[in-house]
């Protein structure tokens, strides 16, 4: 978006500069408007100081943290409720769902806590699992482990698609409130990767 942005005003530049001032910054390379803070004017700058800056202020904040540190553990639901499709499910089609999510987000746990390593923080942490959005409760893990067959077909696609729904909400918060241009990609990532099994999901009932 911040690319999009500075492209954006690199061009509303060009198209409108003319005389000495332009040809300065011909010569010096093209210039971008960065918008000011709240109450601030908007600023000019040179397009590669711009992004030089933006990425000198990538720093994660709590909100990238408690995003990575609170996928792992929805996450890791959603691999606990996988495994027990082999052996349960009564349709292929769903056995073949669980397998690719397992592949997907298994991966997807570990770049989290690569991640987290490389900001010295702990894969622990975050919310209890309860307070987050889309998390089955143990009643319901309960009744998905006892089902066998069509039973756990229907229980498996409507816990997934509410446990995905929740996924999309927690990556839809970080990307308003993070700064991590990492965390962002991850978040992009869930919410395209997800809307589109909600979507396989739905289609399955």
């Amino acid at each position: 978006m911040l690319a999009a942005a500075l492209v954006l005003a690199v061009l509303a530049l060009g198209g409108c500069d003319s005389g000495p001032d332009a040809k300065s910054r011909e010569r010096s390379g093209s210039s971008v408007i960065v918008p000011g803070k709240p109450g601030e004017p908007n600023r000019v700058m040179p397009a590669k100081e711009a992004i030089e800056q933006r990425a000198e202020n990538d720093s994660p904040n709590a909100a990238d943290v408690s995003y990575a540190q609170m996928m792992i553990m929805h996450h890791g639901q959603a691999l606990r409720m996988t495994e027990l499709a082999p052996d349960r499910a009564g349709s292929a089609k769903v056995k073949k769902l669980a397998a690719r999510i397992a592949a997907a987000q298994g991966p997807e746990i570990d770049a989290m806590k690569g991640w987290l390593r490389s900001q010295g923080k702990s894969a622990a942490g975050g919310r209890a699992h309860a307070s987050m959005p889309g998390m089955a409760t143990e009643a319901q893990l309960r009744a998905l482990r006892d089902a066998r067959g069509a039973a756990f077909d229907r229980l498996f696609l409507k816990l997934m698609i509410t446990h995905h729904g929740g996924a999309i909400t927690m990556a839809t918060d970080v990307k308003g409130r993070g700064n991590n241009i990492r965390v962002e990609e991850m978040a992009d990532e869930a919410i395209s990767q997800q809307s589109a099994e909600i979507r396989r999901m739905q289609d399955m009932l």
